[in-house]
């Protein structure tokens, strides 16, 4: 696997590349390689979930974590375009508060590494996106939280002009300083 990693303002989140393979017969390009990945991103985690996901343009999903067997995630679009975001939920951490948002498509391939102790939604900007998302631990619904996706104290500059499509938890979500968040 050719990989490159670029990291982000959030040195943790990482934006992982791979090198797009043609000849006569079509295209293709690596995903994931668990050695490549542990050495180029510097995260020896194991995947144990795989999630599918498809919306409609203007479908907001997040800001997701969970409070107990905190998930990092592996997250690429196979299918249209979102606007990925990971928001740092580490009260220890000298970034908390602070968000990172980046452009994945089907086109650019990127994918973006949101560690544990990380908030993560998108918006998705194209007709319909599908989304592939490879998580480190199971999803948990009853530990599942979510930031309020407009809150202005972490000031997401979601690049929409319109008024998002919301599911109920959601429209439900917390500001960052009322919200369970990681010591």
């Amino acid at each position: 696997m050719s990989m490159k990693v670029t990291r982000t303002a959030l040195p943790e989140v990482k934006i992982v590349e791979s090198d797009l393979f043609c000849d006569e017969l079509g295209s293709a390009f690596e995903t994931f390689n668990a050695d490549e990945f542990a050495n180029r991103v510097d995260a020896d985690v194991e995947f144990v979930q795989d999630d599918h996901s498809r919306s409609r343009r203007g479908v907001l999903r997040g800001l997701h974590y969970q409070i107990q067997h905190p998930q990092g995630k592996l997250m690429r679009v196979v299918a249209g375009d979102v606007f990925d975001v990971a928001v740092d939920i580490r009260l220890s951490s000298h970034n908390f508060g602070k968000w990172i948002g980046v452009h994945l498509s089907a086109a650019n391939r990127r994918q973006m590494w949101v560690p544990p102790g990380f908030a993560h939604g998108f918006v998705v900007m194209s007709d319909t996106a599908e989304c592939l998302c490879k998580a480190t631990d199971y999803w948990f619904p009853e530990h599942e939280r979510s930031l309020l996706w407009s809150d202005p104290d972490i000031g997401v500059d979601w690049p929409i002009e319109f008024a998002p499509i919301l599911a109920a938890k959601d429209e439900a979500g917390k500001r960052l300083y009322e919200a369970e968040y990681y010591v």
